[in-house]
């Protein structure tokens, strides 16, 4: 156990560095040339032409829409006879914004005035059987009125204080306003990508007035005339006109900026899209219809209404969009992020060499290599070398020394000649050794 954990500690005073080898092998050198190829592929096609990764990018768009309707019909009912619509009375708000409604039909109740009245049938908590069905001062829920007290035999619904008469509501079978297909939508848009400092609008401005009177937008030939047709954006849709006034419906008109701001500024121009909103999959339920009223006075200051409960178009402008520049930042950044994934294939090819193949063994030792002391950097060459030199300085020493002791050896003191004698001794028993020695012989 302490032999284990000695281990573990000293594993973490370990080092790992890398070692190249050349694998001369064709299937592996094929598998890391093509993904080399699909890195290269994803960075200069996908990354930088596609996605343009080259590009600093703004999404926070600042967006108005100003819209204006125009046009008129006839509505002609038995109740009330001829009358004319104008953009006045069909469009809510008049002053359009990102949303406003275009009236398609309509059901009238005329002069409602305060008074009591039977709540209508069509109300589930107006039904009674006796009084104590109808509390007094009672709100009828969904209704119409105030309950007060009584249940009207006659029919079978309690009495309230309201408007009356109530709206008698029924579906209608065919839109009043079948004309409005040929009213005209006047949509000016006006962007800002504050990053870039760069805005524009949809409506150039070399457009005239007598052009923007006379064309409707149409993706070829009119892609700058801001005017649209109704029919035509209902068509676009995926719908009829005729079938959608109806009930109504929403439609959603999407503009769509997407702007390269390294081109020129003619270039950066709006997309349409047109889609309906009321229709959900496994859902019955669609269209799109609310109520208002109209106030008078009659000749004695008494107030009355008519009640309008209106179908029609909801029409939704959502603006959208994002420009880009080129900046160094997320270049340098996603070509750093390209030359990484260049690691994938090495990594993949060595996972194949080491473990995969028959022969992984033979690769793994190659790769692979343990060194646990520091060799000597000496050359065996040097040593060789260093130890001729060492013989060759014996040799010379036992060749001077005898003719050197001859020379002096009369002149020498006792003592001068006993050092003599112990100094040729050494030197015959260094040479003595030198001869035995196995370099020696080898030389010799």
């Amino acid at each position: 156990m302490a032999a284990r954990c000695r281990q573990r500690i000293y594993a973490l005073f370990e080092y790992k560095t890398e070692k190249f080898f050349i694998a001369k092998n064709k299937k592996v050198g094929l598998v890391f040339r093509l993904i080399q190829l699909a890195v290269l592929g994803y960075l200069i096609g996908w990354v930088f032409i596609w996605k343009k990764g080259y590009q600093e990018r703004e999404e926070a768009i600042q967006s108005s829409v100003y819209t204006k309707l125009k046009g008129s019909a006839v509505a002609n009912t038995t109740e009330l006879g001829s009358r004319v619509w104008g953009a006045e009375d069909y469009v809510i708000p008049s002053q359009g914004d990102n949303v406003f409604v275009i009236i398609t039909n309509y059901l009238e109740t005329p002069n409602q005035r305060l008074s009591f009245c039977a709540e209508s049938p069509d109300i589930p908590d107006g039904v009674c059987s006796h009084d104590h069905d109808c509390t007094k001062d009672e709100s009828v829920k969904a209704g119409h009125g105030v309950k007060m007290g009584r249940c009207l035999n006659d029919t079978g619904t309690c009495q309230i204080y309201g408007w009356c008469p109530v709206e008698h509501s029924h579906t209608p079978m065919e839109p009043v306003l079948r004309k409005a297909e040929n009213f005209s939508v006047y949509i000016r848009n006006f962007i800002k990508f504050p990053k870039f400092d760069f805005s524009k609008s949809n409506v150039l401005p070399s457009s005239n007035h007598s052009y923007l009177k006379s064309c409707y937008y149409d993706k070829v030939h009119h892609p700058f005339c801001p005017i649209f047709r109704v029919g035509d954006i209902v068509q676009w849709a995926g719908h009829i006109f005729q079938e959608m006034a109806v009930k109504g419906g929403t439609i959603g008109m999407g503009i769509e900026w997407n702007c390269d701001l390294d081109k020129d500024f003619s270039k950066c121009t709006p997309e349409y899209s047109f889609t309906r909103l009321d229709i959900t999959k496994g859902s019955n339920i669609s269209g799109y219809n609310f109520r208002f009223a109209r106030y008078y006075k009659d000749k004695d200051g008494k107030p009355y209404r008519s009640l309008f409960k209106v179908y029609g178009i909801r029409f939704d402008i959502m603006v959208n969009g994002e420009a880009g520049k080129f900046s160094i930042v997320p270049t340098v950044v996603n070509i750093g992020s390209g030359v990484a994934l260049m690691g994938v294939g090495v990594f993949f090819c060595d996972m194949i060499l080491v473990y995969l193949m028959k022969r992984s063994s033979f690769y793994r030792q190659r790769k692979f290599e343990t060194i646990t002391e520091m060799p000597d950097r000496r050359p065996r060459e040097k040593k060789q070398k260093e130890r001729r030199d060492k013989l060759d300085l014996e040799n010379q020493l036992q060749l001077s020394s005898p003719n050197r002791s001859r020379r002096k050896h009369k002149h020498r003191s006792p003592s001068k000649h006993k050092h003599s004698s112990s100094e040729q001794k050494h030197v015959k028993d260094t040479t003595a050794r030198s001869n035995r020695s196995p370099d020696r012989k080898a030389v010799a």
